[in-house]
């Protein structure tokens, strides 16, 4: 019988214990303790196993675990480093990814509650013969952390980890391992919301207590998509050992190597689908290592157990708004604007990436933006070039989809802008004034980002097209506007039906290779007829139909009606 997939779940002994399918990653594990520093940061895009690997680090170490979770694991043959760690410490694991609150009062109380869930598995505490009645006072503070008034909660929450620590090492008689999943995810949401100065503040002393000044500590591991720079949050910590989407050492434990995705392809007998997967989801580039995204790879391999003909979907996408991408195009000047066309054709651009910033140095320079989608994964690493140069691509499919959809977006809200040029635009269709509409349709295509005649699929320029000129139809919010309808023998582009008026619009959108556009125009109208498009306009009893045959090419169209 099959493993299931473990789609969403990060937590190790759930995923060993319950039969789910298990990529090995815990080589992680004996390559940490051949070189650990005192504080380990691993930077990785989100959705790349980081909290897997931490939920799995958290088991292999902690007192009472089961050790037969790592039975045939890489790490189990490993027998000096199991002898020597395994079960061995005390460990404080905490997750900061639930931490966003709208204001700095919410995001303190969820922190709060982060706290005190993690304090309360260790309630013997209140019973161990090793403790003072002044250390387990200390200890109820820690449980009961939300109760306090504002100013004991800040105490409180800022020594923390220091504080459960100490008693945990007074406890076990052992220093303390410290796990702190998705440290940069408050940073971020505080950010967003305003209260970016309150929250640096408070982490900056719960991590300075906890993993500076606390004689407690063993060592601690965290994890984070960003490098957030030392002057923000880590001061006074004695050099973090930083391990980037750029550094070789840990590069294939996060995300799964082609290898890893050929062997989980057969495994399910979906070998079949290794081209797809490959051009979708793989392209990342970590260290030395090519990766896929793992969501991605699980989320689509569970569709294809129910379904063989479902299509791959922009499945790590859905996890986010996105909204980096949409500020950097916010942002875009004209030189930006032509980088993006280049990396959207497949091409590649060469940067200078800082990898360590603050929040509030993100929006200060599109140079700064540009860092972040190579350190979030939006971007990737093609080459190194020299210093902090490096030649960046669109990493897959995926990532490309999300960069139109951006593009479209933005588009769509700026030339809603002007109301009266788009109007008239939408009612040049009405009026079948193909001048009109072809005229207004360049000038915003010059204004946008475009499809460069490259390799790319010809239909992928299509939809690109299509996609702006939906965007701009869509304006008019009395006229049913269809995409991709089922109509006749096929699936037409756009059709329009205006109810009151029983007018029906058929478009069809060609990518013109070779600027041949008056021949693409004449080949979408003759799709037209050939697959019968207005038959579904007929049946909803439009009584006069207007065929459109729309041709472009990088930012030039034609526009022909039969």
């Amino acid at each position: 019988m099959e493993k299931k997939l473990p789609i969403g779940i990060e937590n190790f002994e759930k995923i060993r214990t319950q039969d789910f399918y298990y990529i090995d990653k815990t080589g992680l594990i004996g390559e940490l303790l051949r070189n650990w520093g005192e504080v380990n940061l691993f930077t990785r895009p989100r959705r790349f196993g980081k909290s897997l690997n931490m939920s799995m680090l958290k088991c292999f170490f902690e007192i009472g675990q089961d050790s037969s979770l790592f039975d045939g694991l890489e790490i189990a043959g490993e027998t000096e480093f199991c002898e020597k760690y395994m079960g061995k410490f005390p460990v404080i694991f905490i997750s900061l990814k639930g931490v966003d609150g709208k204001d700095f009062q919410t995001a303190r109380s969820m922190m709060g509650a982060e706290i005190n869930r993690e304090a309360m598995r260790f309630q013997f505490l209140l019973d161990s013969n090793q403790l003072t009645e002044a250390d387990k006072m200390l200890y109820k503070q820690l449980i009961r952390v939300e109760d306090e008034n504002s100013l004991i909660q800040d105490a409180v929450l800022m020594n923390s980890l220091r504080n459960l620590s100490i008693l945990l090492q007074k406890h076990y008689h052992h220093k303390v391992i410290i796990l702190i999943d998705e440290y940069d995810v408050p940073l971020d949401k505080a950010y967003q919301s305003g209260y970016y100065d309150e929250m640096v503040h408070l982490l900056r002393n719960l991590f300075g207590q906890g993993l500076k000044s606390n004689d407690s500590l063993y060592f601690s591991v965290m994890t984070g998509c960003l490098r957030v720079s030392k002057e923000s949050i880590f001061t006074g910590l004695n050099n973090p050992k930083i391990l980037s989407i750029t550094t070789v050492r840990f590069d294939e434990y996060f995300g799964f190597t082609d290898k890893e995705v050929k062997k989980l392809l057969s495994d399910y007998d979906l070998d079949q689908y290794y081209d797809t997967v490959k051009q979708w989801y793989d392209g990342y580039r970590f260290g030395e290592m090519d990766v896929y995204c793992p969501w991605d790879v699980i989320s689509y391999c569970d569709e294809l157990r129910e379904d063989l003909d479902a299509e791959p979907q922009a499945y790590w996408a859905h996890t986010s708004d996105n909204s980096i991408v949409k500020r950097f195009i916010q942002k875009a000047t004209k030189q930006t604007k032509n980088e993006i066309e280049q990396l959207i054709a497949g091409e590649s651009i060469i940067k200078e990436v800082h990898q360590e910033l603050t929040y509030n140095e993100l929006d200060k320079s599109i140079d700064n933006l540009w860092s972040v989608l190579f350190t979030t994964g939006y971007l990737t690493l093609y080459k190194k070039i020299t210093g902090k140069k490096y030649e960046l691509v669109i990493p897959n499919l995926e990532i490309r989809q999300i960069f139109i959809t951006q593009v479209q977006e933005w588009f769509r809200d700026i030339v809603r802008q002007n109301s009266p040029v788009l109007k008239a635009f939408c009612e040049a269709f009405l009026k079948r004034d193909e001048k009109a509409i072809e005229e207004q349709f360049n000038d915003y295509l010059m204004k946008t980002i475009s499809i460069r005649d490259t390799s790319v699929q010809k239909a992928k320029k299509e939809n690109f097209y299509h996609g702006i000129l939906l965007g701009l139809l869509s304006y008019r919010e009395d006229w049913v506007v269809i995409s991709n309808a089922e109509a006749g023998e096929g699936y037409s582009d756009i059709l329009i039906e205006m109810e009151e008026k029983k007018i029906g619009i058929v478009i069809e959108v060609k990518y013109a290779e070779n600027d041949t556009l008056d021949t693409a125009c004449q080949e979408a109208l003759m799709q037209i007829e050939e697959k019968r498009y207005a038959e579904r306009l007929l049946k909803d009893e439009m009584t006069t139909i207007i065929k459109y045959g729309i041709a472009c090419c990088k930012k030039h169209c034609k526009v022909m009606m039969s």
